[in-house]
This record gives C-alpha cells, sequence and structure tokens, in this order.
C-alpha cells in the first residue's frame, strides 16, 4: 500500500509540474511574439533581495492568470522564466518591453557548463535613429534551431502590466523603425498645434490658448518619456520617480486651467468654480507621496486623478451645453474621446483588455482625435467672440443713431428755449448789474463801519497807553527838578567862595553839603530818570506807529511786508486788553517780505488775536492760558497759525463763523461782521484759512499765504 501510496503522490507531483511547465515560444523569421501567460511563469521578489544564482535554485516558478507579467504595489520586482526556440536565420533574438514605467530590465542565461550570461539592455545605432528611446532591445544570444530558457528580471515602482516582446532580427529594426515614425507623426501635430495656439494668444490675448499650449506641450512632454525619447540624459530611477510623474501631474494642472479659462468658469459660474478648484487640489496632491518617496501610490493615484478630473469636465461640459454655452459642445465631443482613451489606457495598463498594437497606441489616437477638435473649438470660440463683437458694434450704431436723432430734436427745442430765455435773462441782467452794484457799494461800507468799530473799541486802549509814557515822563520830572536844585544851590556856593579870599574854613560847608546831598547818587538818579523819560517817548512812538500801520488807506496797492513784524504791531495794539493770566508766545520762522496789502492783513491778526483773548476770557477758571502764535516758511507759501485754550467751537459754529452778521456774543457785543471780513481779505489774498477747534479744548486757525501774490 506505501508503493501504490508514494507512486500515485508521484504522479501528482509530475502532473503538476507538467502543469506548470509553459509553452515553448519560438521565434520565426520576419516575426515577434508577445510573451503572454501561455509562455512564462514567475516569483515575486518584494524585498528585491534576489540574485539570478537565488532564482536559478528555486523551485516554485507559477502561472498567473493575467495575460501578461504584472506589477503591484506590493511586489516592485518579478523574474520570469520563458523557454524560447530561435528559428530565425540570426543567432539571436531581441527582447523588448513596450511603453511602459520601468526602472530596470535584466535578461539571464545558461551555458552548457552552467556559466551564467547577463544581458542588459542595448540602445539602437545613432543612425538608425536620432532619438533615444527607453524601448531598447535587449539582444539575447541563442543558436539557431536551439531552444534555451531565459529569466527576466522586471522592476518598477509604477504598479501596472508589462508587454515584452520577443522579436526576429529584421522585424525588430522594422518595428522599431515604425514606432518611431508614428511618434514623430505624432509630436509632428503637437508642435503645429502649440505653434498655431500660441500665434493665436498673441493675437486674441485670451489665456485659454496659452494653457492649451502648456497642456500640449506637457502633453507631448510626458508621451515621449515613456515611449523612451531623451531617457538617456538621465537615470531611469531619476525619470520614473520624478520627471515623469511631475510632467503627468502638470498636466493635469494645464488641463484644469485650460479648461477653466475656456468655459469661463470663475468669472460666468462662480458656484461651479467653488467646487471646480477641488481638482487642483486632486491634481497636486500625488506630489506629495513622490516627495515622500511612495512612487508606487503616487501612479495610482495619478490614475485614479485622471478619472475623477476626466470625469468631472465631461459633466460641467454637458451641463454648460444643457444651460446654452454652445462651444460646449465641441468640449464635450473632444473630452469624451479623451477620457475613453485616459480610460481604455488605464485598463490596458491593469490588465482589463488585452495588450495589442492598436490598445498600445490607443492613447495617442485618442490624443490627436481630441487636440483637433479642441482645435476647433477654440477656432469656434473666435467665432462666437466675433459674432458678440459684430453685434454690440450693430447695436452700438443703432442707438447712436437713435441718440442722433433724439439729440436733434432736442437741439432744435433746446434753440427755441434758449432764445427765450435769452430775453429773459437779459432783462433780468440789468436789474442784477445795478443789485451788484448797490451790494458792493454795501459791502464797502460794512468793511469800513467794521475796521471803525475795530478802531473805536481800541481808542480807550491807545490813550490808556499813551497815558502811561506821559504819567513816566510827569512823575519823572518833580525828583529830577529837586536834584537840580541842589546842584544849582551847590554852585551857588562855590560861587560865592570864589567872590571871597579863599580860605580853609571856608570849604568846610561846601565839602559837609556835598556829602550830605550824596552827588554821585544825584548823578545816577540823573541818569535813570532819563532813561526813564526816553523810554516812556519811545513807548509812545511805538503805539502811534502801530496805529497807523492799522489805520492805514493802502489796500489798493500790493507792498511788500514783514509779517512778523506785522503780528507784533497787532500785538501792541491789543496789549491794554490782555489779560493777566494770558501768555503770549510768538514762535516766528525767518520770513522773507512777501507782497501783500499791510493793513489789511494787521485788520486779519487784530480780528483773530482778539477773538482768541475773548474766547479764553469766556471760561469759568483760568490756568496756564496761553496763545501761540506760529509762522513757518515754505518754498511757495507761509503760515501763520494761531492757537488759543479758550472754550473751542462746536461743529455748527465752525460751519457758520464765516457768514456775515453770524455771533456768539451777546447783543451789542460784535457786529458779526469782523470773521466775515477776515475770510473775504485772505481770499483777496489768493490764500487759505482752516479752522481747528473742539469744544472746551480750544481753537487753532492756519492761515496760508502765497510769497508771490502779483
Amino acid at each position: 500500500m506505501k508503493k501504490i501510496f508514494v507512486l500515485i503522490l508521484l504522479f501528482i507531483d509530475c502532473y503538476a509540474a507538467l502543469a506548470k511547465l509553459p509553452d515553448t515560444l519560438v521565434v520565426h523569421e520576419n516575426e515577434s511574439i508577445l510573451i503572454t501567460n501561455n509562455f512564462f511563469t514567475q516569483i515575486e521578489d518584494p524585498g528585491s533581495g534576489l540574485t539570478i544564482q537565488d532564482v536559478l535554485k528555486r523551485k516554485d516558478f507559477i502561472a498567473v492568470k493575467s495575460a501578461l507579467p504584472a506589477l503591484k504595489i506590493s511586489n516592485p520586482v518579478i523574474w520570469l522564466k520563458v523557454i524560447i526556440k530561435n528559428q530565425t536565420d540570426e543567432a539571436n533574438v531581441r527582447a523588448t518591453i513596450g511603453s511602459t514605467v520601468i526602472d530596470k530590465f535584466d535578461v539571464y542565461t545558461t551555458t552548457g557548463n552552467n556559466n551564467i550570461l547577463h544581458f542588459e539592455p542595448e540602445k539602437p545605432d545613432s543612425h538608425l535613429s536620432y532619438f533615444t528611446a527607453k524601448e531598447t532591445f535587449i539582444n539575447c544570444l541563442i543558436d539557431v534551431n536551439t531552444v534555451k530558457i531565459f529569466y527576466i528580471r522586471i522592476q518598477s515602482n509604477y504598479p501596472n502590466v508589462v508587454p515584452i516582446k520577443i522579436y526576429s532580427e529584421d522585424e525588430y529594426w522594422e518595428s522599431f523603425n515604425s514606432k518611431n515614425t508614428t511618434f514623430g507623426i505624432f509630436a509632428g501635430i503637437l508642435v503645429i498645434m502649440m505653434i498655431y495656439n500660441a500665434f493665436l494668444f498673441f493675437i486674441v490675448k485670451d489665456k485659454s490658448y496659452l494653457f492649451y499650449v502648456c497642456y500640449v506641450f506637457f502633453l507631448g512632454v510626458s508621451q515621449g518619456i515613456v515611449h523612451g525619447y531623451g531617457a538617456d540624459s538621465v537615470s531611469l530611477m531619476l525619470m520614473n520617480n520624478y520627471i515623469l510623474p511631475a510632467t503627468r501631474i502638470l498636466l493635469w494642472v494645464s488641463i484644469i486651467l485650460f479648461i477653466n479659462e475656456f468655459l469661463q468658469l470663475k468669472s460666468q459660474y462662480a458656484q461651479i468654480y467653488k467646487y471646480y478648484r477641488l481638482l487642483y487640489i486632486t491634481s497636486l496632491l500625488p506630489f506629495l507621496f513622490f516627495l515622500l518617496g511612495y512612487s508606487n501610490i503616487g501612479y495610482d493615484i495619478i490614475s485614479l486623478n485622471a478619472i475623477i478630473v476626466s470625469s468631472s469636465l465631461l459633466v460641467m461640459g454637458l451641463w454648460l451645453y444643457t444651460n446654452g454655452v454652445t462651444h460646449a459642445k465641441f468640449f464635450m465631443l473632444a473630452w469624451s474621446l479623451f477620457l475613453v482613451s485616459v480610460i481604455a489606457s488605464i485598463a490596458r495598463n491593469k490588465d482589463f483588455i488585452p495588450y495589442n498594437d492598436f490598445t498600445s497606441n490607443l492613447f495617442l489616437f485618442g490624443v490627436v482625435l481630441e487636440l483637433v477638435l479642441f482645435s476647433v473649438a477654440l477656432a469656434d470660440k473666435i467665432n462666437f467672440y466675433r459674432h458678440q463683437n459684430n453685434q454690440a458694434q450693430f447695436l452700438a450704431l443703432k442707438i447712436a443713431k437713435e441718440n442722433e436723432k433724439l439729440i436733434t430734436e432736442q437741439n432744435i427745442q433746446l434753440e427755441n428755449k434758449v432764445l427765450e430765455r435769452t430775453k429773459e435773462l437779459l432783462e433780468s441782467n440789468k436789474s442784477l448789474m445795478s443789485l451788484v452794484s448797490n451790494l458792493k457799494a454795501a459791502q464797502s461800507q460794512l468793511v469800513e463801519t467794521e475796521k471803525m468799530a475795530s478802531l473805536g473799541q481800541l481808542t480807550a486802549g491807545i490813550a490808556h497807553e499813551i497815558n502811561n509814557p506821559i504819567n513816566f515822563v510827569k512823575s519823572n520830572i518833580k525828583p529830577l527838578k529837586l536834584d537840580f536844585y541842589d546842584v544849582f544851590e551847590l554852585l551857588d556856593r562855590y560861587t560865592a567862595i570864589e567872590n571871597q579870599n579863599p580860605e580853609a574854613d571856608l570849604f568846610k560847608e561846601p565839602i559837609e553839603f556835598k556829602q550830605k546831598i550824596d552827588i554821585g547818587f544825584i548823578k545816577k538818579e540823573i541818569t535813570d530818570l532819563l532813561n526813564g523819560i526816553e523810554e516812556g517817548a519811545s513807548r509812545t512812538a511805538e503805539i502811534v506807529q502801530s496805529l497807523r500801520a492799522f489805520s492805514r488807506t493802502d489796500e489798493v496797492e500790493l507792498k511788500p511786508a514783514d509779517i512778523n513784524k506785522s503780528i507784533l504791531s497787532s500785538l501792541v495794539l491789543l496789549r491794554n486788553i490782555i489779560p493777566y493770566y494770558i501768555e503770549i508766545t510768538p514762535v516766528f520762522d525767518k520770513l522773507e517780505p512777501i507782497n501783500c496789502y499791510p493793513g489789511k492783513l494787521n485788520q486779519v491778526f487784530i480780528n483773530l488775536i482778539h477773538n482768541s483773548i475773548q474766547a479764553i476770557t469766556e471760561k469759568k477758571k483760568h490756568e496756564k492760558e496761553n496763545i501761540l502764535i506760529v509762522t513757518k516758511d515754505y518754498p511757495e507759501n507761509v503760515s501763520i497759525e494761531i492757537t488759543d485754550t479758550g472754550v473751542g467751537m462746536t461743529d455748527v459754529v465752525k460751519q457758520k463763523m464765516f457768514d456775515p452778521f453770524f455771533t456768539t456774543k451777546g447783543v451789542g457785543e460784535g457786529t458779526g461782521l469782523g470773521l466775515s471780513i477776515v475770510f473775504g481779505i485772505i481770499e483777496k489774498h489768493k490764500g487759505a484759512i482752516d479752522v481747528k477747534s473742539k469744544r472746551g479744548k480750544g481753537t487753532t486757525i492756519v492761515i496760508m499765504l502765497p510769497k508771490t501774490l502779483t
């Protein structure tokens, strides 16, 4: 029984072994064969640690269900075992990997004495193609009519199926040249599209053309990398893990930007655009995984994002078309083709549909048709703009004609009304001229009245000021006379002594008298008294001069005047009405004389300073009261700032303070013309006056006067 059981086990084991044996791949002349699951068995190498020596010892090669060798996220390296028979005329066959993302591709075999032969990818001769394709061949040495076992190692972080073809020598070159020709046509179409749309962008200035050029550029670069063009400039790891994914991500970003501009989502459909912005996030998300080193996950997200973005854009295009956006129909048709080609490519890479010459180039075919339709859509958009422009011009012309007709009719009516109104205005003008003359005369009279009122208020003060120095003189005259009497008496006694015979006793009395009256003190007192008299006379002259400056009648003629001196003269005239608790602080900049009406400016300064004094005296309590007068020199103007610590003004008073006859004083205390006259004088000087005031916090009045008044 044991022998029978052992025989049964051996039979089952042999049957299983025979069941796992793949078919022999026979290569004939002018033939190429795709390695499917009928021709290979495989083992997985998740840790990437197996060597060819380890693989030769393995007995666990198994058949797979997928039609083509497949790489997974959990299994980035696989080993294939293929039996090949060479029935060509050459002692070698060529193995290539189709358009997919592969990091490494090696072929091994053994010789009769168990030596290991390692075949690495070779590049086509430069005279055959100036492209350097990643789909280069591996020259597998195998004698004619000989069968040999080959071990193929494939490594990639991109989980997809791996199409491997075995070619005869002649068939390889024919296929290679055919692929180059096909991709060359594809590249030529892309270049033409880029140049054409770049030209339109510079003419139309529509960003959708610029983003379309970017989309076509990144599409061409990504397909060129996948088909192996330019792979010799950098390593495959750098190309597959960074450059290719970056190109694909930028491709989808440029698509999203292009669709946004083409369909005007942001400006015309804000509600859609809020959700549309999520597509930017999904497109840029794979960047994070590639930077962190998870290339396999990043590629899966790119594939998933391609389906999400394509489907979302197709739904948006359908919605826009149903809502009357006519050029969205070309977009829908083009994007449908693109979506089909994207889904078909992903399905081919995931082994959902068979891999053949048609499906391998399906994406290129779909892209070419899509680009043509997009170009038609952009051209239709130009026609749409042109139609809108023509409609706008026609409408504008129609409106212009209507407006012209209305304007003509209105002009006729206006001319008639103007003639009627002109007659009325001529009659009104005559009465207004006489009224203006009367008003000017009344204004001049009011100005003079205010000036005389100011002079009347100052008369008592001026009399007081003149009286002080006169009293000074009177009080000093009497002591001065007494001193002179003493001197005269002394002189008389000296004269009497001279008439007599001089003796020593006679000098005693004059000397004693001289000491008694203190002749030195008398001299000093006489000097001080004379100085007092001189000071009083000077003050009298100063008051008189200021009075003359105020009352001068030179308002018609411009004269150079020193603003600082004018302010000081005004202060002299106001001296007697300034209470002891108010400090006047002049801070003067050095000013050159300016052309002005000096008398009128004196009137301005007196009015404003007098108002500041009254504003302070209205306060119930007085502490550190001050009137600050500051002059400043500017390139074109001079400024005078008068700041007081008075009661201030409300906004209502500030708005009306320059109105004629407006006053806040009681009956008989003011006429309400002072500030109105001040405003007129400043206006006559082509200057400006500004008031800053708050109730209870004082007032600042700033006057700006031009330096070159003519």
